[in-house]
């Protein structure tokens, strides 16, 4: 039986120690490749790049970085560099975990959704906090959820979320739970500098905080209570709950 062809890629670049750790494994048991940025591009969300042209270095045989953006590197690898079309997507091991809204910055989530949008099952996966990542277990929950994919699919227009809490040996997750999405609060902090020149400069921190909007059945809640968050993520954004309300509201304005 042909293996199963496995396009793995991420946020962190291509020397990410958890995008290895992925393909380390899978490459024993699947055709894997890696298509990823060639240096870190956190936050990226759903950016491409239109208004240059992109350089793709071969690491090695089935390695190659873009540089570019996640999204980048999932539309060059299935519409150029792979010779068929993936099974899957992964993006990740995301050195840090991608809960509530972060997903509408990551680009490690951006890249799974770039996936559906081709028309692939995809997954983002996420390990939380910052420091002394243990990779086995997320690696072990990554290969046992797309073992499930590659042989039941996922739904139309769905990719998952998925998030691992960071412990050093699998028998300290309690399970895995199927969430939705949680909120963050975010302290939006901008740095205001002089440059050696005397100009002025600003940098956005993105300063995150572990203040959360408490949700039931939300993936904060799942990996606080040490467990693994799956959550579906649909591509169609419509808020088809209000659309009946704007519409009445609309009507006569034209």
């Amino acid at each position: 039986m042909e293996k199963k062809v496995v396009l793995l890629t991420n946020d962190d670049g291509i020397n990410s120690p958890g995008l290895h750790a992925l393909y380390d494994a899978f490459s024993k048991k699947w055709k894997t490749y890696i298509v990823a940025p060639e240096w870190e591009r956190s936050a990226s969300s759903h950016a491409v790049t239109l208004h240059r042209p992109l350089r793709v270095r071969k690491v090695k045989n089935m390695v190659y970085s873009v540089d570019g953006t996640p999204s980048d590197c999932v539309h060059l690898a299935v519409n150029g560099l792979l010779k068929k079309k993936p099974d899957i997507i992964v993006s990740g091991i995301n050195l840090g975990e991608n809960l509530g809204d972060d997903i509408t910055y990551s680009g490690t989530v951006s890249a799974a959704f770039e996936g559906t949008l081709l028309g692939i099952p995809s997954i983002a996966i996420s390990i939380e906090g910052r420091r002394n990542f243990h990779f086995e277990p997320a690696v072990i929950v990554a290969e046992k959820i797309i073992t499930v994919i590659l042989e039941h699919g996922l739904p139309q227009d769905t990719f998952l979320n998925v998030n691992v809490p960071n412990v050093s040996n699998i028998n300290q997750i309690k399970g895995i739970k199927v969430t939705r999405k949680g909120k963050r609060i975010y302290k939006e902090q901008v740095v205001k500098r002089k440059d050696p020149r005397g100009k002025w400069y600003y940098w956005i921190g993105g300063n995150n905080t572990n203040n959360q909007i408490p949700l039931e059945g939300s993936d904060i809640e799942a990996i606080k209570e040490g467990y693994v968050s799956i959550t579906p993520i649909n591509v169609d954004l419509t808020n088809y709950n209000v659309m009946e309300g704007l519409k009445k509201l609309f009507n006569d304005l034209w």
